[in-house]
């Protein structure tokens, strides 16, 4: 008998629905993902899945962000023609890959890290795109960077991975995680985020360090603090 696996993250409470259809025919042939569902359902981990292609030189950019954004827009009818116009604005990938380089390495991300990606994904003058606003910056840059053990990565197998802090063993590492304006409603005033929207990339790390340290004092990951926050169910203060 085959035992059924469960798609959901920790904290995931349901997939996202997708307009297949709508999405094949707003994106470029070479943005679509390869092996992407098309079942019309998509959980965290399929967008995962082409993030550790994109790390492995399986899939380029411009895939990691239509996949990011399938998922970020779900069934928002305006969602396919936005991801059109940012992926546009980048056709080669070059504007995506300068600001995610520093992603690639198997390790938690260093706060430096994190601030130089998404101040590049912010600014005109280097990558950012356009209707790519701040909540999904934080999108691409959690599925890009977000590392958890179990998923082949050689830092997780080294030992020394502390999902729950955000560092490995000697290390600095923040987990990036997302920053929209449902989350930034939900915060309190400790996570050191000041408005619903358009954040600088000050209070987006802000944010990440109140969450890695909610998370260590709660015993759960990083991720799972997010998820709390997004459906409202972080209660107390431990």
């Amino acid at each position: 008998m085959t035992e059924s696996t469960n798609p959901a993250l920790p904290g995931e409470s349901a997939p996202m629905a997708v307009q297949v259809g709508r999405w094949r025919t707003a994106l470029p042939p070479d943005a679509w993902p390869a092996g992407f569902p098309e079942t019309g359902v998509v959980w965290r981990r399929d967008v995962f899945a082409v993030a550790d292609a994109w790390r492995a030189g399986e899939a380029g950019p411009r895939q990691l962000l239509s996949a990011v954004l399938m998922w970020g827009y779900g069934p928002i009818g305006y969602g396919p023609w936005r991801a059109a116009r940012s992926l546009e604005a980048d056709p080669d990938g070059t504007r995506l890959a300068y600001a995610l380089e520093g992603l690639r390495a198997p390790a938690v991300p260093h706060e430096d890290v994190l601030r130089t990606a998404y101040q590049r994904l912010r600014d005109p003058k280097e990558s950012r795109l356009p209707r790519l606003g701040p909540g999904m910056v934080t999108k691409l840059l959690y599925f890009a960077g977000y590392r958890r053990p179990g998923t082949g990565d050689t830092a997780t197998r080294s030992g020394g991975f502390d999902s729950r802090s955000g560092s490995l063993a000697g290390g600095a590492g923040l987990q990036p995680l997302i920053l929209d304006t449902v989350v930034a409603r939900g915060l309190p005033v400790e996570a050191g985020v000041r408005r619903e929207s358009g954040w600088v990339a000050e209070e987006w790390l802000a944010y990440l360090r109140w969450a890695a340290e909610q998370a260590r004092r709660r015993g759960i990951d990083p991720e799972q603090v997010e998820m709390a926050v997004l459906h409202g169910q972080l209660t107390g203060v431990p």
